[in-house]
């Protein structure tokens, strides 16, 4: 391969022009000698590991090759590197941008570069997820290292048709992506239609990591059901990639995006894999049953409270025996806005101070509330219900387009009774049918109807049963034995 310099010194003015001369203190440039060969070492200060590289380059000044390596070029030199992650730069941007991610990186006098990968991001050690906890099972969790990722997926992959493809995504920032797969399970064409997507995709930085890339990859805009699912342990990614999923794993984000999936996939747990089958199978169904009231508890209750008429005799206790000053609908808009404005707060009070928040937020709007007659007793008890239930999502991006659809429900009832509930029913569903994203359809396999695969998701069925890879994933080879 060519040099991609005529000499060390215009690699050095190269550098120097690319970071400005004191201008950035991380920038590093330095002369040294490798042996009797005058050599130009380029790094980011914080991104490499000094204790590597001062190894490297002492065992190599204490070889006995100073005689022969005083005659010979820099491409003579990188067969003598006693490093096993060691490459040529193609080109100059290359060169540059892998600097930039953290490799450091030689020029020889005579214009000859390479790269070595002693990167040494900076983040913490893996840990189990908060969001995906289980009671049994593995506590290792992704991290914001891509490294870290890729190999805690490898290890529970020991294949080599297992594939992580690396892309540098935006114009500024370079993010790495890896796209991971398993070749033979995953469908090329999906494969092919993400990659296109990827080198489309026209902005300067990925700033939020994984959310952008999913805003640019699946043109969600103003969407609000999730298109894709986040897991954060590698346990979950694994098993989605044997089923034919595809993962991209993005730098700096402590979670993987899982492609292709459906509305079930966000309604699955790891717990259910880690206790018997039928356990797993009745925790399941409470989780199913538990989203779907959810949904649907709150405003059939405000429905019936309010059209009494509809009251069935033996259910005559539904309802407030004394609704109140404020209206009914507005009792229950302000309760159920009410707690997700605790939920967030939960979230950014320092941790010291969640108990005390929590003890203010059940005494003044619980107690204080009631008393003063802002809310009736069967609001404050219906609406806690429901917000519990939503809390039985394992997605939390589902969650609360849960909320928001339930919300949805109590305008339609306010405005239209009966009728108004049941047709934003059918608008809902309407709306859910005919996603289909990565040309997959979001409700299946209840639409279109697939029976066995509908018996699949309901019932978690025992892992020694041969069952096939999803349809929904046209894995070329549905059969998971090779």
């Amino acid at each position: 391969m060519n040099p991609l310099f005529t000499s060390k010194t215009e690699a050095e003015a190269w550098f120097v022009d690319k970071f400005g001369t004191g201008e950035t203190f991380d920038a590093t440039l330095r002369e040294i000698h490798i042996w009797e060969m005058p050599v130009l070492l380029l790094y980011i200060n914080g991104l490499v590991d000094g204790q590597t590289i001062t190894t490297l380059l002492t065992e190599m000044q204490n070889a006995d090759r100073g005689d022969e390596a005083s005659h010979h070029s820099g491409e003579k030199l990188l067969s003598y590197f006693p490093y096993h992650a060691v490459e040529q730069a193609k080109s100059r941007d290359e060169f540059l941008t892998s600097i930039l991610s953290g490799l450091a990186g030689f020029v020889t006098d005579d214009g000859f570069t390479f790269l070595i990968d002693i990167r040494s991001y900076p983040g913490r050690q893996p840990e189990e997820p908060d969001n995906e906890k289980v009671i049994r099972g593995s506590r290792d969790g992704f991290t914001e290292n891509i490294l870290q990722n890729t190999t805690l997926i490898r290890r529970r992959l020991r294949t080599p048709e297992l594939r992580f493809e690396m892309h540098k995504v935006s114009a500024v920032g370079k993010t790495d992506v890896a796209i991971s797969y398993i070749k033979g399970a995953a469908n090329e064409d999906i494969l092919d239609g993400i990659r296109k997507r990827m080198d489309e995709i026209e902005t300067d930085g990925l700033t939020m990591t994984d959310k952008s890339l999913e805003e640019f990859l699946f043109k969600q805009k103003f969407n609000p059901m999730p298109f894709v699912r986040y897991t954060e342990r590698p346990d979950i990614c694994a098993a989605h990639l044997l089923e034919g999923h595809i993962a991209l794993v993005v730098d700096t984000s402590p979670s993987a995006i899982l492609v292709p999936t459906t509305i079930f996939d966000h309604m699955q747990h790891a717990e259910e894999y880690r206790q018997a089958p039928f356990i797993g199978t009745f925790v399941r169904m409470i989780r199913m049953i538990g989203a779907i009231s959810s949904l649907l508890l709150l405003p059939f209750w405000y429905l019936l409270a309010t059209r009494t008429e509809h009251i069935p005799q033996f259910l005559h206790y539904i309802g407030p025996n004394d609704p109140g000053a404020v209206p009914l609908f507005v009792q229950l808009l302000l309760a159920d806005l009410g707690i997700e404005v605790l939920r967030m707060a939960a979230i950014h009070t320092p941790t010291p101070m969640t108990t005390a928040m929590g003890l203010v937020a059940a005494i003044v709007i619980g107690q204080v509330a009631i008393d003063v007659g802002l809310f009736t007793p069967e609001v404050v008890l219906y609406v806690s219900v429901s917000a519990i239930l939503t809390f039985s999502i394992p997605s939390y991006e589902l969650s609360i387009t849960t909320k928001i659809f339930r919300i949805a429900l109590l305008i339609a009832v306010a405005v239209a009774g009966a009728p108004g509930f049941f047709i934003m029913l059918a608008v809902l569903f309407y709306y859910l049918s005919s996603m289909k994203p990565l040309n997959v359809p979001y409700l299946w396999p209840a639409l279109p109807f697939f029976p066995k695969a509908m018996l699949r998701v309901i019932l978690r069925q025992p892992m020694t049963k041969d069952t096939p890879r999803p349809f929904i994933t046209h894995s070329p080879s549905r059969n998971r034995m090779p």
